[in-house]
């Protein structure tokens, strides 16, 4: 890949900085939405699943300067990016990329206190074909039961597991959950207030026997004029989290 396939973008209102390809799949909305929504406990070891290259893990990691991560990525070329990103934000020493497919390394990738993922949405001929470029990041040939059953082994007694998907997928993600992980609690994220949502972000815990709980969620857009509302903008500039109402 050529310099001229890479652009070089600041996220989170310059706190990080992102290589990425320029025809592939691109940080968005989403990446910054569920780095927004995870846990970053003072002294945390934390794993994203599919990290691509590692914008989410990195926003997740500026938040707290204590934590450490760890990122898997299974394409050579984007876990080579997500190690540049690393360096290039100078968090070598507490964010590690480890290339492979996390649903092969079930057995050695360790127990953390908390993992977040946003797996590719698509099965194979589901939805809208996407370029060649963004294929492996938007059709998964696993189903989502196999992505929450991997991905709740590697987490430590009361550490979560969160998710960004469509909307459409919940009932499916509540499936999987169920007797793996307890107390799922939902964030919806709506287009404006006035539509449905079209995703979720969903948070679940090992060990938890807390009843399911639908938040409030979170709207986009509004009839300002605005890009965002006020709220996703804090958001996405960094300067807010998403709330879980705890």
């Amino acid at each position: 890949m050529t310099n001229a396939d890479i652009t070089e973008d600041a996220l989170l209102n310059g706190r990080i900085r992102v290589r990425q390809p320029a025809r592939g799949y691109r940080a968005n909305v989403d990446t910054l939405l569920l780095a927004a929504a995870v846990e970053a406990h003072d002294g945390a070891r934390l794993m994203e699943a599919g990290c691509g290259v590692g914008a989410a893990l990195l926003a997740v990691a500026v938040r707290n300067t204590s934590a450490t991560l760890v990122g898997v990525e299974r394409d050579q070329n984007t876990a080579a990016i997500a190690r540049e990103n690393v360096a290039l934000n100078a968090m070598s020493v507490r964010v590690e990329i480890v290339e492979g497919d996390v649903l092969e390394r079930s057995g050695n990738i360790g127990v953390f206190d908390g993992v977040f993922v946003n797996p590719p949405f698509d099965a194979e001929g589901e939805g809208r074909a996407p370029a060649e470029a963004r294929r492996h990041a938007y059709i998964t040939d696993a189903p989502l039961e196999r992505w929450i059953a991997t991905l709740s082994n590697a987490l430590s007694r009361g550490a979560a597991l969160t998710l960004v998907h469509r909307a459409a997928k919940l009932p499916e993600i509540l499936a999987a959950l169920e007797g793996r992980l307890g107390g799922p609690e939902i964030i919806p994220i709506r287009p404006r207030l006035d539509a449905p949502a079209k995703r979720v972000i969903v948070r679940a815990r090992k060990g938890s026997r807390a009843p399911l709980r639908l938040l409030r969620g979170l709207d986009l857009h509004d009839g300002s004029g605005a890009k965002y509302t006020p709220e996703t903008e804090a958001i996405l500039r960094g300067d807010k989290t998403l709330s879980w109402g705890d």
